[in-house]
């Protein structure tokens, strides 16, 4: 194996006398201890590591550089320095030696600042370079196997150490019950980026805290924040080809950091002022009784495969993060990024836990959304375990237990586990999103799969140790088309992400109801409101825990790109006029989610059983399960206590008439929604629906859904 690079590093540009001692491996990280501060990073393979102490995040030259020596400075990996006087606002960075044997899996290169895996913020440089941060010489006739020289610390960000337990941890958290939450997803930057957002603070925490009172008007209890690990925005080097304007990372599935906010998504500064921040933005959620779920990936990283940047764990430890192929030179890729952590290894199923106990301990977050999560369940081959090692010690883990978690239960290898995956765990129910999407659409025997859907998915979660909470339903989400592109393109139109339109997925359910896009015609409009309503009233409504796409309530559009993910533009961000252009709908779902929190029905714990659901069809007969055209149901909530409801969907193309159950008591129906009927009669607020005449059957217009209640 070749051996260390002997590289001399040049001298720091100022000599302070610090007083450093051997210092203590555990905790990882930078934490505050006996008026100093410990640094403690771990690398198996590497020959020498250096600490390096930052005044600036631009500097290329340190102020002081600590070289550790293993028999003073290495206890096992773990590589660790205690340092006197140092305070939370240091910047810092590592370097590591070793051997440079891509076919090795070894790419140690001195060259290169590193960032701290367990680093808590990071200096956020608008001139973050990717070849600079390259491990290899990309004017190599072989690039990835011939080292670097160039120096990449003016270029990359430095480390900052961060103060902990400041004391507002102590406040409890909310704990919603899953059968109370109603999720809305959003993007920290495009939710308020606009002028049309109206914010003092575009484009941050806490222009996101300023938009609270709109969350809370509408009925949210949780929001779903896009990642918010920080990510290196200018990535990207394509350009919209329709307009020359540079394309960025904007929704930031790159992690660089796993347990730093990003930086650029704070106001008052990047040198730890966005953690502070981040819990500002927690806590006011908080005060308004709503849980904070974070998008969070761990399936991979932002170094990419053997072509891209080393700024972190490629260069500490390469072997021990991801996962190789046999030719070790190259990554095993699950995740369509060209790399995948090696998350069934201990050393980085710990780095993993510790990044969510800190979330939860030190942030206060309430739940987290796992990328790609099947990914987290694959052995060193890609074999896709049984009983995954660190999906287990996610469940059981006594910090971890009360928070929320939920998978997206598929990768990018095939794999694809909704209604499998651990007990402990929710989804992101995929099958809900396609089922609902294609009834909708008018396809041909759907309406089986409907039923299931809207009555919990208990064919996919119904064992013993799960039920309908496991599933997260939603209709769109950030990846594919918004609400109103569903009703408004047939065709995904990616090509201002420059690639040629080939990026983004082609099974979009979707239909344009005579003109691909934005039309002046009445009728089609018509159609497109009224599908809108449809999902809407599906989603919203459906037992299971709902996911609004931020921005449905008020018909958002992409303009028909379905995978926006470097659109940092009118694109990408919440355009808030269209909420008063589309009132009908924000109201509409705004007395949605006011119905599915008082009608005691709607919030059924367990599945639903013969006696508290009923499936009724049309003219008084049962459902034609097996009829493929059949495009009608009815779903009977008996009554509980005081309250019945009934919910009517007919997704043809023709009026259905439906046999209404007899009531006793006295008691009348009366419509809560119908989403035939012009605003306000779509819909009425709670404690208003009137009766209906007459009492014994109710003609539902095509494509239409029907709430009646007694």
């Amino acid at each position: 194996m070749p051996g260390p690079s002997n590289t001399v590093l040049p001298a720091p540009h100022s000599d302070p006398t610090l007083n450093a001692q051997s210092g203590l491996p555990l905790p990882l990280g930078v934490h505050s201890r006996e008026g100093g501060l410990n640094f403690a990073v771990f690398s198996r393979n590497a020959n020498t590591v250096w600490l390096e102490l930052y005044d600036d995040e631009a500097d290329a030259v340190p102020v002081h550089r600590f070289e550790l020596i293993p028999v003073r400075h290495r206890t096992g990996d773990i590589w660790h320095i205690w340092v006197d006087g140092l305070e939370p606002g240091q910047l810092y960075g590592y370097r590591a030696d070793g051997p440079y044997a891509p076919q090795e899996g070894h790419r140690f290169n001195p060259d290169k600042l590193l960032i701290d895996p367990y680093a808590t913020a990071v200096t956020h440089l608008d001139t973050w370079d990717f070849e600079d941060a390259l491990g290899y010489d990309p004017d190599a006739s072989v690039r990835d196997r011939s080292r670097s020289t160039t120096s990449n610390t003016e270029t990359t960000p430095k480390c900052v150490v961060t103060r902990r337990r400041t004391g507002w941890e102590r406040t409890r958290p909310l704990r919603h019950d899953w059968s109370e939450t109603i999720i809305y997803e959003l993007h920290v930057r495009g939710f308020t980026e606009h002028p049309s957002a109206d914010v003092d603070h575009p484009g941050t925490y806490r222009g996101l805290i300023e938009r609270i009172p709109y969350l809370k008007d509408l009925g949210v209890t949780a929001v779903e924040l896009m990642p918010v690990q920080e990510f290196n925005e200018h990535e990207l080097s394509r350009v919209n080809p329709h307009t020359g304007e540079p394309l960025r990372n904007y929704w930031g599935y790159n992690p660089a950091a796993f347990m730093a906010p990003n930086g650029s998504y704070a106001h008052d500064g990047q040198c730890g002022e966005q953690v502070c921040e981040f819990r500002e933005m927690v806590q006011a959620f908080h005060e308004a009784d709503i849980e904070v779920f974070l998008d969070v990936v761990f399936n991979h990283t932002a170094e990419g495969n053997e072509l891209g940047p080393t700024f972190s764990w490629r260069g500490l430890d390469n072997r021990i993060y991801y996962l190789l192929d046999e030719d070790a030179r190259f990554y095993k890729d699950y995740t369509g990024t060209g790399n995948t952590l090696k998350a069934d290894h201990p050393v980085v199923r710990d780095l993993i836990l510790d990044a969510l106990r800190y979330w939860v301990v030190e942030m206060r977050v309430d739940g987290f959304r796992f990328d790609l999560a099947s990914v987290l369940g694959r052995d060193e081959d890609g074999r896709l375990l049984a009983d995954p090692p660190l999906l287990d010690r996610i469940a059981n883990d006594p910090v971890l237990r009360d928070t929320k978690m939920v998978a997206e239960a598929w990768d990018a290898a095939g794999a694809y586990q909704v209604g499998a995956f651990h007990d402990r765990w929710s989804e992101w129910n995929g099958r809900f999103r396609d089922d609902v999407r294609r009834f909708w659409r008018g396809d041909a025997g759907m309406l089986g799969d409907f039923a299931s859907r809207i009555a919990g998915s208990s064919d996919l979660y119904g064992n013993a140790e799960k039920g309908p909470d496991s599933s997260v339903n939603y209709v769109t989400s950030h990846d594919g088309f918004t609400l109103n592109d569903l009703v408004s393109y047939e065709r995904k139109h990616n090509c201002p992400n420059g690639e040629f339109n080939r990026d983004g997925t082609e099974a979009n359910h979707s239909r344009n109801y005579g003109v691909e896009g934005p039309t002046d015609d009445p009728e089609i409009e018509a159609v497109r409101t009224r599908q809108v309503k449809n999902f809407l009233l599906t989603l919203l409504l459906s037992h299971g825990v709902p996911m609004l796409l931020g921005g449905d309530e008020f018909r958002r559009t992409q303009f028909g790109n379905n995978n926006a993910y470097c659109q940092d533009n009118e694109t990408g961000w919440w355009i808030w006029d269209r909420q008063e252009e589309h009132a009908e709908i924000h109201r509409f779902v705004r007395e949605l989610i006011a119905a599915r929190k008082a009608y005691s029905p709607l919030q059924h714990s367990g599945f639903y059983s013969d006696e508290t659901l009923r499936w009724v069809g049309p003219e008084g007969k049962p459902p034609k399960w097996d009829e493929p055209e059949a495009r009608a149901v009815g779903c009977y909530l008996p009554a509980e206590e005081s309250l019945a409801v009934l919910l009517l969907f007919n997704a043809g193309t023709e009026v259905t008439a439906f046999e209404l159950p007899a009531l006793r008591d006295n008691r009348k129906w009366a419509q809560k929604a119908d989403t035939a009927q012009p605003s306000p009669d779509d819909i009425h607020p709670v404690g208003e629906a009137p009766p209906v005449a007459p009492q014994d059957h109710y003609t539902a217009a095509a494509r239409s859904s029907v709430v009646l209640i007694a």
